[in-house]
C-alpha cells in the first residue's frame, strides 16, 4: 500500500487481496487455471457485451440481468491489478469508516469487508443491484467469519441514517449521479464522511460504453457536490476523495 503504514487488520488484503481468487473458484465451482482464464479474458467480454445491449433507459437490468457473473471477472481483474491503489482505498476506509457504514454499490465486496475489519465500524450495509455480486460478497464474507457484521440489502435502504457511507466506481454508471448524491446527503449523519470516487469518461477508445459522460450532467454534478459537501484532505495519491457535510 505505497509508503503508507497499514493497520494490522488489513493484512491480509496485502498478503492476497482478502483471497479473492480462491473465494471466486469456490464460489464458482472452477478450477485455478479456469479462474485465470476469465480474469484474463472477462474485460474485454463485457466491454463488447455494453456496446451490444446497454441503454441508458434499461440501466438497472442491463446490470441485474445481463452481466450475470461477468461482472466477477471484470471487477475481480481491475482490483487484483490494482492492488496498491485499492489497498490506499482501504487505508483511507480505515482512517475515517465509523459506526454504521453504507457500501453502495459494492461490487465483489472489497471495500465492504475492508470496512467490516475495521474494530470503530459496528455494521456494514453492503448494497448492489446485482444478485450475483451479492451472493458472492454473502459467501466471502461468511468465510472471512464477517457474515455477523455485514448485512446485505435488496434495495437500497430508503430512510436509514449512516456514519459512513462509501461509493466506488458507481456515480457514472448512475442515470442522475446528482440525484444519488442528494441521497447520500440525506442518508449521512451530520458528523459523518462520505468515500467516494468516479469516472465520467467513456475511454479514448469507447472502452467504457456504460459510462455517462454528458458534461451537463456532470458539471450538475459538482455544483450539487461543492453546494452539499466539503473535502476533507487525506495524503494517499487515490482518485478517491473523503467529504463531510456543509455546516
Amino acid at each position: 500500500m505505497g509508503n503508507f503504514p497499514t493497520p494490522s487488520f488489513l493484512s491480509s488484503y496485502l498478503e492476497n487481496s482478502f483471497q479473492f481468487k480462491h473465494h471466486l473458484q469456490e464460489f464458482l465451482h472452477l478450477d485455478p487455471e479456469t479462474v485465470e482464464i476469465k480474469l484474463a479474458t472477462k474485460q474485454e467480454e463485457i466491454k463488447n457485451l455494453g456496446h451490444k445491449d446497454f441503454n441508458w433507459q434499461e440501466a438497472n437490468a442491463f446490470y441485474r440481468e445481463k452481466v450475470g457473473e461477468l461482472y466477477l471477472f471484470e471487477l475481480g481483474a481491475w482490483h487484483l491489478s490494482s492492488h496498491e491503489y485499492i489497498g490506499d482505498t482501504l487505508r483511507l476506509i480505515a482512517d475515517y469508516a465509523q459506526g454504521r457504514v453504507l457500501d453502495f454499490g459494492g461490487g465483489i465486496g472489497t471495500h465492504a469487508l475492508g470496512a467490516a475489519l475495521c474494530p470503530q465500524v459496528e455494521q456494514v450495509i453492503y448494497y448492489d443491484i446485482n444478485p450475483i455480486n451479492r451472493d458472492f460478497v454473502q459467501y466471502r464474507s461468511k468465510k472471512m467469519g464477517l457474515d455477523k457484521k455485514i448485512v446485505f440489502a435488496l434495495e437500497m435502504p430508503a430512510k436509514d441514517k449512516f456514519d459512513t457511507i462509501l461509493c466506488f466506481d458507481v456515480l457514472e454508471h448512475v442515470l442522475d449521479p446528482s440525484e444519488q448524491l442528494l441521497q447520500f446527503y440525506q442518508a449521512l449523519n451530520f458528523k459523518g464522511k462520505m468515500i467516494v470516487n468516479w469516472y465520467f469518461f467513456k475511454g479514448f477508445n469507447q472502452e467504457y460504453p456504460f459510462h455517462l459522460d454528458d458534461p451537463k450532467v456532470v458539471e450538475t454534478f459538482f455544483h450539487t457536490l461543492q453546494s452539499h459537501f466539503l473535502e476533507v484532505f487525506h495524503p494517499y495519491l487515490i482518485t478517491t476523495r473523503c467529504y463531510r457535510k456543509q455546516s
